[in-house]
């Protein structure tokens, strides 16, 4: 069952909704919840983004699958792939630095990040 394009735009607002409406408690001080879950609703997100794109990634495996048509389509879907394992690395590191589990600098909780941001521009 495919999902259309009105649904999955509403599905990406609904938590993104509540992501925000999760932070905004936090940052008001009304809500003492700890930052991991603040950023469960990006989790649940990234995590249905993550298993639709290997679902579609495995499906070239498949025996009728011709390698010529596809191999620009498999580059994407891989670039897709590292892109939301560093948003994934990020969103982790940002969450342990603002809980102070680590001293790391902010620089290097940002590295991921920027290598995302400069990977996109070289794609």
């Amino acid at each position: 069952m495919r999902m259309s394009l009105a649904q999955r735009v509403l599905l990406t607002w609904l938590f993104m909704l509540l992501f925000l409406f999760m932070l905004v408690l936090k940052l008001d001080e009304k809500a003492p919840w700890n930052c991991f879950l603040i950023f469960i609703p990006v989790w649940i997100f990234d995590t249905i983004l993550l298993v639709m794109l290997i679902v579609k990634m495995a499906g070239c495996c498949k025996s009728g699958f011709d390698p010529r048509n596809g191999s620009q389509n498999i580059k994407k879907k891989a670039w897709y792939l590292i892109a939301m394992l560093l948003k994934l690395a990020f969103c982790l590191a940002l969450c342990a630095k603002l809980q102070r589990f680590t001293t790391m600098k902010l620089a290097y909780v940002f590295i991921p990040l920027w290598a995302l941001l400069i990977g996109g521009m070289v794609e």
